[in-house]
């Protein structure tokens, strides 16, 4: 795992500059440019998780939280962002989607498998994650209800735009009150009592926020490269923007949780495990989609509604309910892992061969 985390560390510095420098000479490459930033994109969402991680260990449980909820997303944000100041809303969606439904199958399935290959049974506290797993329910209600709403109308109307953005301003607050469950009032839930291991060695807190600016600078100078190219990349590879949205972006703005989860299962943490899992797929649901659509009244040709397409509900919905059972009794084992891994590869197949709409 060393070298791992060295090429964590420096792969940034030479991708980086390929990205830039392929869309200044060869801009015409676009599917160049998509791989290099998307490849550039990952280890910086490392970066940034790291230095979150490094300032709320040294900034209190308060704070920390704040700044997890403002950076630990940072990468979505600000692909989501740009892809909207573009009018690519239905990408935005798509990612929204994929990060929901990667998080729960793909990098707790992942957790599980590598987790339960090294430990026969692994344990989580209950609470922690019937809570987690009621929170994602909420979500879904919330990105069903639209969906419903404009079935029953049968046209999209002002009203419905309206009952969109109350929506997002519901999950956000119901988000803001979930912070102050699990960083006060049950913070013992959520392991809040265990402390960073060789905190010593933490680095300042000045260290800490100049790599924070740093690597969110260029994740938002190489996402921007990527938003780019992505609809001319998704052409010329026979990929439909749902799945480049579901399944690519999500997975390059995600790449740090993956990481994360996979290591803290291993060393059998399954806690931190399924709270890395769930806690961001809460995050993507309660907090970036309500801030990307109060996002795109400002930056946006139009705002953005939360209507997603069938699929993605179906999706979002199945894997609410297998996460619900995988976590209901407390406990997992590497088949678990697998059987979270197969219902993400039936959807990411059926998001790939969904035809274009």
């Amino acid at each position: 795992m060393i070298w791992l985390g060295r090429l964590l560390r420096w792969t940034p510095l030479a991708l980086v500059p390929l990205a830039v420098g392929l869309a200044w000479f060869a801009p015409t490459w676009h599917k160049a440019i998509f791989f290099a930033s998307v490849v550039a994109i990952m280890p910086l969402a490392g970066y940034i998780g790291r230095a979150t991680e490094d300032l709320a260990a040294q900034l209190g449980a308060g704070l920390g939280g704040l700044l997890n909820a403002t950076f630990g997303n940072a990468a979505e944000l600000i692909i989501g962002a740009l892809a909207l100041h573009r009018g690519l809303t239905d990408l935005v969606k798509a990612s929204i989607t994929g990060s929901i439904i990667g998080n729960v199958l793909l990098v707790f399935g992942a957790s599980a498998l590598v987790g339960g290959i090294r430990h026969h049974t692994q344990r989580f506290n209950r609470t922690a994650a019937g809570m987690g797993t009621t929170m994602l329910l909420l979500s879904a209600i919330g990105l069903v209800v639209p969906a419903v709403f404009h079935r029953l109308a049968r046209a999209y109307t002002a009203r419905e735009l309206r009952l969109d953005t109350e929506i997002a301003v519901v999950l956000l607050l119901t988000y803001c009150a979930s912070l102050v469950f699990t960083l006060k009032t049950h913070r013992h839930l959520f392991g809040a009592e265990e402390a960073r291991e060789a905190d010593e060695n933490l680095p300042s807190v000045r260290s800490s926020a100049l790599t924070l600016f740093a690597a969110t600078a260029a994740v938002a100078v190489v996402s921007e490269l990527l938003v780019d190219a992505v609809a001319q990349a998704a052409g010329s590879l026979r990929m439909s923007q749902l799945f480049v949205g579901v399944v690519i972006v999500a997975l390059v703005g995600n790449a740090a949780e993956h990481y994360s989860a996979v290591l803290m299962a291993r060393r059998d943490k399954m806690d931190a495990a399924i709270g890395i899992a769930v806690g961001s797929s809460t995050q993507i649901a309660l907090f970036v989609a309500p801030v990307l659509v109060f996002l795109s009244y400002v930056i946006a040709p139009a705002p953005m509604d939360l209507l997603f397409t069938t699929f993605e509900l179906v999706a979002i919905g199945l894997s609410v309910v297998s996460i619900a059972f995988i976590a209901h009794d407390g406990e997992t084992h590497w088949m678990e892992g697998v059987q979270l891994l197969a219902v993400y590869a039936i959807l990411a197949l059926g998001f790939y061969f969904l035809p274009a709409s």
